[in-house]
């Protein structure tokens, strides 16, 4: 994070001590707060934007390359190794020398090699010129989206025009990202809101976390009125959840799944019309042995101006291979996340 000077591990952001220690070296903050206030070209970028080993200005285009090479001369005098990253036409960042997101990653690719623990494909992406170096790292897959920054484009035709590893997205933001997983194989490049038909997903892009999230699209569908009110549908989710499974709902009523699927198949259309979708975030999965998984998940609802959120676990058996996807749920539990309910009472049906 923060163009390459901060690493965290898990949900609980532990960071990298080893990684903080490493770029102080060479690198005193409060000589380069002092030095740049010295520039009036240069703007303070607001102060979450300022890190411990990232100090950030905003600057004008044709100003920058003279503010950067008087900025590096005056820090050199004070035997600092820094970097001046110019990014997005107007952002500057001083940074340690040896930190950057190309460095950063390089690190953790060394890292991950000590512990015997080297991912199979490695897949960079970038939009501005901070990005730049996230290219130079040797054997990883890069690409840039088609909305990439002028000096991200100009790097690349400079530095790697003949790179069979980098490619140049015809699409946006993630939607690029999704296109060069399927450029380079990587995985599955479908999004799971371009399937029309989930009973046809093939085995190839369904994972238990891929589950989660096209039974949550299908749900939002059937609620919207936009798929064909279908008894194979429901049927086929009583295949699909254990009918002995559970589902505790926030309020810690615990419901049987034969229950919530029988209020489901009422709610056909119900949000016809209206301001209603339905999406999962922060999915996490976990195989817990060798047919079983724990998959963790936000999952919010937003109905016209009202939204909620729910903090989901999830327990997926893969014994049953004649199932579509191959997953069966065995159990699920909801806590309201931190804000999302504000003490309501919830008077709507009981629904996943």
């Amino acid at each position: 994070m923060s163009v390459g000077t901060e690493i965290m591990y898990g949900e609980s952001m532990v960071p990298d001590a080893e990684w903080e220690s490493y770029l102080n070296q060479k690198w005193n903050r409060d000589v380069v707060t002092g030095e740049t206030a010295k520039f009036p070209e240069l703007t303070p970028q607001p102060e979450i934007d300022q890190r411990p080993h990232k100090v950030s200005f905003y600057v004008e285009k044709d100003k920058a390359m003279k503010v950067m090479k008087d900025l590096a001369e005056c820090l050199e005098k004070y035997g600092l190794d820094v970097k001046i990253v110019y990014s997005s036409g107007i952002a500057l960042d001083v940074l340690p020398q040896r930190a950057g997101k190309g460095q950063a990653l390089a690190y953790l690719l060394k890292k991950f090699e000590a512990k015997g623990r080297v991912p199979s494909n490695t897949l960079v992406c970038g939009d501005s010129g901070n990005d730049a170096e996230l290219f130079t790292v040797p054997a990883v897959h890069g690409v840039m989206v088609s909305n990439a920054q002028e000096e991200l484009l100009e790097w690349c035709s400079e530095n790697a025009r003949n790179s069979h590893q980098i490619t140049h997205a015809t699409e946006r933001c993630a939607a690029g990202i999704i296109q060069a997983i399927g450029t380079f194989s990587l995985g599955p490049n479908v999004s799971p809101r371009d399937i029309q038909d989930f009973l046809k997903c093939t085995d190839e892009i369904c994972n238990p976390g891929h589950e989660v999230v096209k039974f949550y699209l299908y749900y939002e569908r059937w609620r919207r009125g936009e798929v064909e009110r279908s008894d194979h549908f429901i049927n086929n989710l009583r295949l699909l959840f254990n009918s002995l499974g559970t589902f505790v709902h926030p309020s810690g009523i615990e419901i049987p799944f034969s229950q919530c699927i029988d209020v489901l198949a009422n709610s056909y259309g119900d949000q016809l019309g209206k301001q209603f979708r339905v999406w999962v975030d922060r999915v996490s999965v976990a195989q817990i042995c060798s047919d079983t998984w724990l998959v963790k998940f936000d999952k919010c609802e937003l109905c016209g101006k009202d939204r909620e959120c729910r903090v989901t676990t999830v327990l997926l058996t893969s014994r049953h291979a004649e199932l579509p996807g191959g997953f069966m749920w065995i159990y699920m539990h909801q806590t309201w996340l931190d804000g999302s309910f504000l003490g309501r009472e919830d008077q709507r049906p009981w629904l996943f």
